[in-house]
């Protein structure tokens, strides 16, 4: 029976050399797939949000555009002089019939039912027109 001879220290580098640059190559084909398929999802997100971006500059644009018309339209009637039957309101008869009660010293149920102003009115025109109280008078002295 023959010998089984050893191979040489030589062919032992040079084989695992071999096994070596195959085993670098086939890392580096993964690394070069993985890197691949990150920058195709990266750049299908950067147009997505390019789409986006693109439909709100268009709706922003509509947007825009109708507010240009809108103030044109509102030039357009700035520019129209309208017709104005008074510059001043005129105060009404209940009105001036309740500020007449009120500098008499009338009570605010009374230019209610009376004169036709609602509660609110009726208060406004009591303060505006009826008799100062005593404190009213005080603080109005001291604040001036």
């Amino acid at each position: 029976m023959p010998a089984i001879q050893m191979p040489s220290v030589e062919l032992m580098f040079l084989i695992g050399r071999a096994v070596f640059l195959l085993f670098s190559f086939v890392l580096a084909t993964m690394a070069f797939v993985r890197c691949r398929r990150a920058i195709q999802a990266q750049t299908e997100l950067v147009l997505a949000n390019h789409t986006v971006v693109l439909q709100r500059l268009a709706d922003l644009e509509a947007r825009v555009d109708a507010t240009n018309v809108t103030v044109s339209q509102l030039g357009d009637r700035i520019g129209k002089p309208q017709h104005v039957t008074s510059a001043a309101p005129v105060a009404t008869p209940g009105y001036q019939i309740a500020i007449r009660l009120a500098k008499s010293g009338a009570k605010r149920e009374e230019l209610i039912s009376s004169c036709g102003l609602s509660a609110s009115e009726a208060e406004l025109v009591q303060r505006l027109h009826g008799p100062q109280t005593k404190s009213a008078a005080r603080r109005g002295r001291d604040a001036a």
